[in-house]
C-alpha cells in the first residue's frame, strides 16, 4: 500500500509538471506568435522612416515621408497581423491550395486554374503604369520584410498545415483584387441553371421561378429550351463545375449604402453610411488603417493584400460602396470542329483554341496535370469538370461551355483607381479616378467637406446587339456573331447623380436606372425591401446625426416577413379548432407580431422556417431533387413565392398542387403541409418547448475560418459566433443557407463592415467589422469586436489623439537598414 500510494503521489506530480509545462508552453506560444508593436525595427527597402500608432483597438495610424514609404508600411502590418489571411489569398488566386490541403482542395484549384486569374493578373501588371507598379511593389516588398524580419513563432494554421509563408508579389495582389470582383460578380451560376430547368421546364414556367423585378415583365428571350434540350450531357457537365467553383456572387447578396445633404443634417454637413454585405469571415475580410504622407491622408477599411483604402474618406472626401451586380458574365457554348478537341466554330469559320499545360502540385498525392483551352470568349470552364473531355450530343456534335468575364482582362485597372481615388480632393477629382473602375462595377455614393453628395455606379458593363435574343441570360452560341460583346457602356453615361434636389442618395442593391435608360446593367436586381426600409427611416427624422445613422444601421423590421406571413396566416388550417393548442398559440403569436427580427424573439425563426419549407413543397417536385438543391437560394425562390400566393387559382394552380400524388392540392393545401414540416423540424432541432426558442441563437452569425471552419475539432476554435437578428432584407442584414440541413438559419452573410462619415468632422467616422484587426487566433484582437459588431456598436479612429477609448497604445518605428534605401 506504501508503495502504491508513492506511486500515486509520482504519477500525479508528473502530470502537474506535465501540465504546467504545456500551459507555461501554452503562455510562452501565444506571446511569442504575437507582432512586435512598440520599439525600433531596421528594414531593407525603405527611403525614411515610418512611425506606426497602434490604438487601443490595434488600429495602425502609419506617417511616412512618402506614399511608397506608407504602403510598403502598410504591407507590413498586414503581414504582422493577417499573415495566415494573405497567404490564403495568395494561394487562393494562384490555384494552388492543394499543395499544403492535399486532395480535398484539388477541385478549387483546378477551376481556378482553368479561370487564369493569377495568370490575368500578370498581364495587368505588365501593362500598368509606372506609378501602379511601383505602389504594388512597395507593398509587396513590406509584406515580405516582415516575413524575413519576423523572429517569433509562426501563427498555428502553419504549424497545423507544416507550411512556411512565401514571399509576396504585385501580381498577388491583382489578382486578389480580381477573386473580390469573383465574389461580387455575374450570372454565370444562373445561366447554367437556365439552361438545366430548360431539360425540365418549358421558359415560360422559368420565367415564372427565376421571377422578374418587382414591376418588371420578364425578358423577352428566344424559346432557349428548344436549343438545350439536346445538349443534357453538357448542362450535367456544368453542375459538376458549379460544385468545383470557389463560391461567388453568394446567394442574397446585398450592401447598403446611404447619402443625405446638409439640408438634412443636425451639423448643415453631409452624412454617409456604408455597410457591405459579404460572406463572414475570421478572420474579417476587412482591415482598418491610417495612411499618411505627403498628398495621401486617408483612413478607413483596407483588404489584406492591397495598399489601397477601399472604403473610407480622406480629409476632403467620403465614399461607400454597394454591389450593381451587373450581368457581366456570359456563358458560349462552343460547337467543336468534327474529328477534333482543338478547333472550333467561329462567325468566321474553324479555328483553334489557345492551350496550355497546368500542373497542380498535390500534398500526399501526384502532380495533376490539366490541360487549359481558350476560345475567342475566354477559357473553357467545362474543362474544370471533364478536362479535355467533350459532352457529346446525341446528335453527334461535341460541345464546351467557355466563359467571358469583365474582370479577366489584360486592361483592368481597378486598383490604379483606387489608389487615386484615396487621393481625390473633390467631384471633379473622384470621377476622373474612377475612370479606370473596371471592376466589379459598383453603386458609390460620395459627400464631401463642401456639402456637395453624390453617386455613380463604375465599371465595365458589356454591350450586346440589339437581336441579341438571350441577353446574357443563358449559354449563347458562341459561333453566332450576334451573341458578343460589341463593347462596354461609355463612361458618361453610367448611371450617376450630383447634388439631386431632394439631397437622398440610397443604394440597397435595388434597380438603380428607370425603364428609359438606354443600355441594359442587368435584368436581375436584388428585391427593393431593403431600398424602401432605409428611404422610410430617412424620411422619419428631420435633422439626421451619426446616432439617427446608427439607428437605421441596427434596423431588422423585415418587409419580406411582413409581405408574406398574412398570406401564410390566411391559409384555412390556421383557424381549425383542431389545431394543437400549443401550434395554435405559435399562430397567435404571430398574427401579433409586427416582423421585427429581433434575437430574443421566436417568432422570427418559426417564420423563416416556415417559408423555407413552403419553398420547398412549391417547387421541389416540378424541378427534382438535384436541380432543386442549386435552385433553392433566396434570390430565387422569394419572389415567385410570394407570386405564387398572390395569385393562387392561376400560377397557384400549377406550383402549389404536389405533382406526386392523383389529387389536385391548392395552396391552402401547400401552406398547410409546409407549417406542419417546419414545426417538426423546429421541433427535432430545438426541442418542442417553443416558449424557449429564440431567434438569435438558431441565427447566429457564423464568421468562417479558411481552411478549419469546417473541420471537427479546429472549427469551435477557429470560427466565430454570435447571436444576432435581422434576416436577408433587414437593414441589418443576416442571410442564411436555405441549404444548409445542418445549421439553415445561421447567418453566414452579413453586414462585413459599417461606417458612417460625418463631413462636418471626418476625424468623428464610426467604424466596424465583424471580428477584430488580428488574424492570429491567439490574439485578444482575434474576436474583440464580434459582440460590439453584433450590438452595431463603433469604433473611432482619431488619429494622434488620446481620447477615452481611442488612447495610444503603442508605438513602431521603421527605418531605413543601413545602405537599403530605395
Amino acid at each position: 500500500m506504501r508503495w502504491f500510494k508513492r506511486l500515486a503521489w509520482l504519477v500525479l506530480m508528473l502530470t502537474v509538471l506535465a501540465a504546467a509545462g504545456a500551459l507555461g508552453a501554452y503562455v510562452w506560444y501565444r506571446q511569442a506568435s504575437q507582432p512586435q508593436t512598440a520599439g525600433t525595427l531596421n528594414l531593407p527597402g525603405l527611403r525614411e522612416s515610418v512611425s506606426i500608432v497602434r490604438d487601443r483597438h490595434a488600429v495602425p495610424h502609419i506617417k511616412a515621408a512618402s506614399a511608397q514609404d506608407a504602403y510598403f508600411a502598410l504591407g507590413f502590418v498586414h503581414a504582422q497581423d493577417r499573415l495566415w489571411q494573405l497567404q490564403m489569398n495568395k494561394r487562393i488566386v494562384a490555384g494552388r491550395l492543394a499543395e499544403i490541403l492535399g486532395p480535398a482542395a484539388l477541385d478549387s484549384d483546378r477551376f481556378l486554374r482553368t479561370l487564369g486569374v493569377r495568370r490575368n493578373a500578370e498581364a495587368i501588371l505588365a501593362r500598368s503604369s509606372p506609378e501602379t507598379r511601383a505602389a504594388l511593389q512597395a507593398y509587396a516588398d513590406g509584406v515580405n520584410a516582415y516575413i524575413d524580419s519576423r523572429k517569433g513563432p509562426l501563427p498555428p494554421e502553419f504549424l497545423i498545415l507544416r507550411t512556411e509563408p512565401e514571399h509576396w508579389e504585385p501580381a498577388d495582389t491583382l489578382g486578389w483584387q480580381t477573386m473580390m470582383a469573383w465574389d461580387l460578380g455575374g450570372n454565370w451560376t444562373q445561366e447554367t441553371l437556365r439552361m438545366r430547368l430548360a431539360q425540365v421546364l418549358p421558359v415560360s414556367r422559368i420565367n415564372e421561378l427565376l421571377a422578374p423585378y418587382p414591376g418588371d415583365r420578364p425578358v423577352h428571350t428566344m424559346d432557349y429550351g428548344s436549343l438545350y434540350r439536346h445538349l443534357a450531357p453538357l448542362a450535367t457537365a456544368m453542375a459538376r463545375v458549379e460544385e468545383r467553383a470557389p463560391a461567388g456572387y453568394v446567394e442574397g447578396m446585398g450592401s447598403n449604402n446611404w447619402v443625405v445633404s446638409g439640408a438634412h443634417t443636425r451639423s448643415g454637413k453631409p452624412l454617409l453610411a456604408n455597410d457591405p454585405h459579404l460572406g463572414l469571415q475570421a478572420p474579417a475580410l476587412w482591415y482598418f488603417a491610417q495612411l499618411q504622407a505627403p498628398g495621401l491622408d486617408v483612413s478607413g477599411a483596407t483588404l489584406p493584400g492591397t495598399p489601397v483604402v477601399v472604403l473610407g474618406h480622406n480629409q476632403r472626401i467620403a465614399w461607400g460602396f454597394t454591389n450593381t451586380a451587373p450581368d457581366v458574365q456570359d456563358l458560349f457554348i462552343e460547337r467543336l470542329q468534327p474529328g477534333s478537341t482543338q478547333r472550333y466554330q467561329t462567325p468566321d469559320g474553324w479555328a483553334d483554341f489557345t492551350t496550355r499545360s497546368e500542373t497542380i502540385h498535390v500534398k500526399g498525392a501526384p502532380d495533376v496535370v490539366l490541360s487549359v483551352r481558350e476560345s475567342r470568349h475566354g477559357p473553357v470552364i467545362s474543362d474544370a469538370a471533364e478536362p479535355v473531355a467533350t459532352a457529346a450530343a446525341p446528335l453527334g456534335a461535341q460541345y464546351v461551355i467557355a466563359f467571358q468575364w469583365t474582370a479577366l482582362r489584360a486592361d483592368d485597372h481597378t486598383l490604379q483607381a483606387g489608389l487615386a481615388l484615396n487621393r481625390a480632393t473633390d467631384w471633379a477629382s473622384f470621377l476622373a479616378a474612377l475612370r479606370d473602375f473596371h471592376s466589379p462595377q459598383q453603386n458609390i455614393v460620395y459627400a464631401d467637406v463642401d456639402g456637395n453628395i453624390g453617386f455613380i455606379a463604375p465599371g465595365r458593363v458589356p454591350l450586346r446587339r440589339a437581336d441579341n435574343d438571350l441577353k446574357g441570360l443563358a449559354p449563347a452560341p458562341g459561333w453566332d456573331a450576334r451573341y458578343d460583346w460589341t463593347g462596354f457602356i461609355p463612361f458618361d453615361q453610367l448611371p450617376r447623380s450630383f447634388n439631386p434636389p431632394e439631397g437622398v442618395i440610397a443604394t440597397a442593391n435595388q434597380k438603380i436606372v428607370e425603364d428609359d435608360y438606354p443600355y441594359f446593367l442587368t435584368s436581375e436586381w436584388t428585391v427593393p425591401y431593403r431600398y424602401q426600409r432605409i428611404r422610410t427611416l430617412l424620411d422619419a427624422t428631420a435633422q439626421h446625426t451619426m446616432d439617427s445613422f446608427g439607428a437605421i444601421q441596427k434596423d431588422t423590421l423585415s418587409l419580406a416577413v411582413r409581405d408574406a406571413l398574412p398570406l401564410l396566416l390566411s391559409a384555412s388550417f390556421t383557424r381549425d379548432p383542431a389545431l394543437a393548442p400549443r401550434e395554435r398559440a405559435l399562430i397567435e403569436s404571430l398574427r401579433k407580431w409586427d416582423g421585427n427580427m429581433l434575437p430574443e424573439r421566436a417568432e422570427p425563426l418559426v417564420a423563416t422556417a416556415w417559408l423555407r419549407e413552403l419553398s420547398r413543397v412549391l417547387f421541389q417536385d416540378k424541378v427534382g431533387d438535384a436541380l432543386f438543391n442549386s435552385l433553392w437560394e433566396q434570390r430565387n425562390v422569394q419572389q415567385p413565392m410570394l407570386n405564387v400566393l398572390r395569385n393562387p387559382t392561376g400560377l397557384g394552380a400549377f406550383w402549389c398542387d404536389d405533382s406526386t400524388t392523383p389529387a389536385q392540392e391548392d395552396c391552402d393545401d401547400a401552406i398547410g403541409t409546409a407549417w406542419r414540416h417546419a414545426i417538426a423540424g423546429l421541433d427535432r432541432r430545438y426541442g418542442d418547448k417553443s416558449e424557449r426558442w429564440r431567434w438569435g441563437t438558431a441565427h447566429a452569425a457564423r464568421s468562417e475560418h479558411k481552411p478549419f471552419g469546417k473541420q471537427p475539432y479546429l472549427a469551435g476554435l477557429f470560427n466565430v459566433k454570435v447571436p444576432s437578428g435581422g434576416d436577408t432584407y433587414t437593414i441589418n442584414a443576416g442571410r442564411h443557407n436555405l441549404r444548409d440541413e445542418a445549421a439553415p438559419f445561421e447567418s453566414v452573410h452579413a453586414a462585413s463592415l459599417r461606417a458612417i462619415y460625418d463631413l462636418s468632422d471626418l476625424s468623428e467616422s464610426r467604424f466596424m467589422d465583424s471580428t477584430g484587426q488580428s488574424g492570429n487566433v491567439m490574439s485578444t484582437h482575434y474576436r474583440d469586436w464580434t459582440d460590439k459588431w453584433a450590438a452595431v456598436q463603433y469604433i473611432t479612429m482619431a488619429p494622434g489623439r488620446r481620447a477615452p477609448g481611442n488612447e495610444v497604445f503603442d508605438t513602431l518605428v521603421l527605418k531605413p537598414a543601413a545602405g537599403t534605401r530605395r
